[in-house]
């Protein structure tokens, strides 16, 4: 019968229950001699009854009390009331190991650090002649000073031999964690094959047990399975689990080995003392290479450590020139290194990438012909790359200080990754967000559209701003912010205008403090700035990559920006320039001109049926009216400015629309398709211009409309322009311009969140934009012209509304990919929706940065930007010495 709260037993009052398993129960209790709490762990009455049961119990109070490890539970007293046997022991604050490994597998150098704890208790008590027996999960507690090793309840003073239990094919089905009962003690999934068979049991036996946990906190699952109690031990008696490398390949070998050794079938097979094992996790800890650990797992390292781990990564970069399949050194060069390297088979293309700040791995956000993007992770030193699972639809990727780590941005949220191993975690919403950066004081900083930098602890937490946007500049968005090394400082890019931040030259360049307010402007025309050593800002201009000296102490430039090689940088008209330093100076990047893309007719099924022109460098699309025509823009690399052209689906031919020296963007056509509007770029301002479809007369810009954003829709009669106003408030507001009678632009809906992607129904009742109000994009429709009512479309997440020609049908794009469609129609002013359904998966290429896509006014077809060229990714070129023979010009 279990203890009610205030029991006494001897001095000891119950407070409350901790837990129960087969040999007692716990409590914990206050001691009301000491004043100090303590675990009291009770006999049940029903095993009380039992001899052999009471002299198990006294033999767990002498096994303890001749202990003293502190990775062994303390034991305080002894006692016995009322017919009630007890222990008292110390009370531990923590989790259980099996608690922890249902949040997956435990980091490699935690792994290391608590298998040495665990294998020194056990030796300890080995030494006293005690063997443990139930070692598992369950019996090892995580605490603050460490793990302790807990439950002697099974451990043996003597030698001797069990019976079995009996019939194993009569053993009942398993539904969990599976303890056998009878003279058979133990937990089954951790028992040694003698203990199975009722043999003798000795210090080899909790060897077997421990190898077991060492597997399952590697991998994060049990080394031996089974549907029933028989299958189960047919396993432990006749097969060998799968390797740690083959669920782990980052596992280093010597641990591999290490675990297997300890699971080995034959007693005289495995090591023959926990001591030795001991010293061989010991040595593997702080073996490092020699073990085949990469470097982040080395838990603690001395200044001169660190500088063999630099040179250790120059190093690796020049054993890759064995391994990639293409190495061209400079000619006649004095220490510049360059080296090509081929991505993972399969991989289509690399949409982000970042180097370790060791120098030592290269992680890509990568896409292929069969599956969503995804994180890869290979070495530099070796051609074996992992596929890091968890990062499904991954949009970019950034690293931990301490090289152990990944952050990644994936469907409105920050994550975290553990490259030992373990399932990733959340660290924060962040709908919008688009890049990050974790610095060495455990803060990630991430940038969103339209938002200043945000902060967020890399362990989760409350998110606040850490810029805050001036709208004295015109800024409209902050971004790319970039840790410097002593933790406090960063760079980041202001966006002055919703088109600047093109490949044209880049933004205006500041560096701030998250200890105090206000930045400082370093200089215009930085694209995707980040700080490496031993002194340099490397960044991209007009496709080609730069360093320009930089002091961290002074947060001044000491010197004119240099070209870094000669080859243009590939640019990504989504992210921005790819490439990424390490903290060392090894720099990688994508070389080549940016991706050309073209528009593709699909089908309701995602079937291709037609091709619009040739490839090129598209966005922005729009059908007309009639669908016989089709406009979009047409933008220059690597300058990023943009003209409007249209193409004649009826004579096949494109056609250039806009001819002024400045960017020009969105095209929209008028509801009867006569005239096309676009906006102007020009510095940070939008300008609202309108010019005849056939070319017949000059474009006119609109009075008053300077800096009244960029046009999303016409409405369907002819009366209203709908666009987003971006402003440091809100970040992005729906605001109406008319085209007759007073021309000022009017605000229709504003709320303090981001709203984009905006279109009118073609009934003009309604309005469908995206926002990322709930946390993540989603479809919202509310009325018009007098904002009342609000629905949600989109369930899980969505952007780029479009609707059907009748208002019936709205389509939108997932955030996983797929373009969806659901069935609207109106009870007077009550919008009723159905539940979005999946037309069809997008294919390969398709996200080309945004979501580019309109729809045919019968709903059937679709036109999306598709990215175009080769089936293989383009290589990486890997630079090292770079600095060095800048300093030579």
């Amino acid at each position: 019968m279990a203890l009610t709260s205030g029991t006494k037993l001897g001095p000891y009052e119950i407070q409350s229950p901790l837990g129960a398993g087969g040999m007692g129960e716990v409590y914990r209790a206050r001691d009301t001699r000491l004043n100090r709490i303590v675990a009291i762990k009770v006999l049940p009455a029903h095993l009380s009854e039992r001899a052999e049961s009471r002299q198990r119990f006294e033999r767990e109070a002498r096994a303890i009390s001749g202990l003293s490890d502190p990775h062994i539970c303390s034991l305080y007293d002894i006692g016995h009331q009322d017919g009630t046997d007890y222990l008292v022991m110390e009370y531990l604050e923590g989790e259980t190991l099996a608690q922890r490994l249902a949040r997956g597998p435990l980091p490699l150098d935690q792994v290391l650090k608590l298998g040495v704890e665990i294998a020194n208790a056990l030796d300890k008590a080995h030494r006293h002649g005690i063997v443990h027996r139930d070692l598992k999960p369950g019996n090892v507690m995580l605490t603050k000073t460490g793990s302790k090793l807990l439950d002697f309840g099974l451990a043996k003073l003597t030698q001797g031999a069990s019976p079995a239990a009996g019939p194993l094919s009569q053993m009942p089905t398993a539904q969990g964690a599976i303890t056998a009962q009878g003279t058979i003690l133990g937990t089954l999934q951790y028992m040694a094959p003698e203990q199975l068979e009722g043999k003798e049991t000795n210090a080899r036996t909790d060897i077997f047990a421990l190898g077991a946990v060492l597997y399952e906190m590697v991998t994060g699952k049990k080394a031996f399975e089974g549907k029933s109690q028989a299958s189960l031990i047919a396993a432990i008696l006749e097969r060998e689990p799968p390797r740690i490398s083959s669920l782990q390949p980052m596992t280093p070998p010597a641990l591999d080995r290490v675990v297997r050794t300890c699971l080995a079938k034959d007693p005289d097979a495995r090591w023959q003392s926990a001591g030795d094992l001991t010293r061989e996790m010991q040595w593997i800890a702080q073996g490092g290479s020699q073990a085949g650990i990469p470097a982040p797992v080395v838990s603690q390292r001395k200044n001169r450590e660190k500088l063999a781990w630099v040179l250790a990564a120059a190093l690796a970069i020049l054993c890759a020139v064995f391994v990639v399949r293409s190495f061209r050194p400079e000619p006649k060069s004095t220490g510049l290194v360059t080296a090509t390297i081929n991505l993972p088979e399969g991989v289509i293309s690399t949409d982000d990438m970042a180097l370790s700040p060791d120098g030592m791995l290269l992680a890509l956000v990568t896409d292929s012909a069969s599956e969503e993007s995804s994180i890869w992770v290979r070495p530099l030193d070796s051609p074996a790359a992992r596929k890091i699972a968890g990062t499904k639809d991954a949009q970019t990727v950034f690293w931990s200080p301490d090289s152990r780590s990944l952050g990644f941005i994936a469907e409105g949220k920050i994550q975290r990754v553990d490259l030992a191993g373990g399932a990733p975690q959340v660290i924060c919403d962040a709908s919008l967000a688009s890049h990050a950066t974790w610095n060495r004081q455990g803060v990630v900083l991430f940038s969103k559209i339209s938002a200043a930098i945000q902060r967020v602890s890399a362990n989760g937490g409350k998110v606040t701003s850490a810029t805050s946007l001036d709208a004295s500049r015109t800024e409209t968005a902050h971004r790319r912010p970039v840790s410097l090394p002593d933790g406090d400082h960063f760079l980041y890019e202001a966006d002055g205008g919703s088109m600047s931040g093109l490949a044209g030259g880049g933004n205006s360049l500041y560096v701030a403090s998250l200890s105090s307010s206000g930045a400082k402007l370093l200089g215009e025309g930085y694209e995707r700035a980040v700080y490496v050593e031993p002194g340099y800002v490397v960044f991209a201009r007009l496709g080609q990559l730069m360093a320009q000296p930089f002091d961290q102490r002074s947060l001044e430039f000491t010197g004119e920006a240099v070209p870094i090689g000669s080859e243009p940088i590939a640019y990504d008209w989504g992210g921005g320039s790819i490439f990424t330093v390490s903290g060392n100076g090894v720099l990688a990047y994508k070389a080549g001109n940016p991706v050309k893309s073209q528009y593709v007719w699909l089908d309701r099924k995602g079937k291709e049926t037609g091709r619009v022109g040739a490839p090129g460098y598209y966005e922005l699309v729009r059908i007309s009216p009639d669908g016989k025509r089709i406009a979009y823009e047409v933008t220059e690399p690597p300058r990023g400015v943009g003209d409007i052209w249209i193409y004649d689906q009826a004579r096949g031919t494109s056609t250039r629309f806009t001819f002024l020296p400045s960017s020009h963007t969105r095209p929209v056509w008028s509801p009867d398709g006569a005239l096309v509007e676009f906006g102007m770029y020009s510095g940070s301002n939008g300008e609202i211009y309108v010019k005849p479809s056939d070319g017949s007369a000059k474009e006119k810009s609109l009075p008053g409309s300077s800096n009244s954003g960029f046009v999303d829709d016409w409405s369907s009669d002819g009366r209203l322009l709908l666009f987003v106003h971006w402003n440091a408030a809100n970040g992005g507001d729906l605001w109406t311009f008319p085209l007759s009678g007073e021309q000022k632009p009017h605000p229709f809906l504003e709320t303090p969140y981001v709203k984009f992607a905006t279109r009118f129904s073609p009934d003009m009742h309604w309005v469908a934009y995206t926002s990322s109000e709930s946390g993540r994009q989603e479809i919202y429709v509310v009325p018009f012209p007098e904002p009342g009512g609000k629905w949600q479309i989109s369930t899980a997440g969505g952007t780029e509304p479009r609707w059907r020609r009748d208002g019936k049908e709205l389509f939108f794009v997932s955030l996983v990919g797929r373009l969806m469609s659901a069935d609207v129609g109106a009870k007077g002013s009550v919008l009723e929706a159905e539940i979005p359904k999946i037309l069809f998966k997008l294919p390969p290429g398709s996200t080309f940065g945004r979501w580019d896509y309109d729809v045919t006014a019968d709903g059937q077809r679709f036109l999306f930007n598709i990215a175009q060229g080769e089936k293989t990714a383009t290589p990486v070129t890997l630079l090292v010495n770079w600095a060095a023979e800048l300093k030579k010009k």
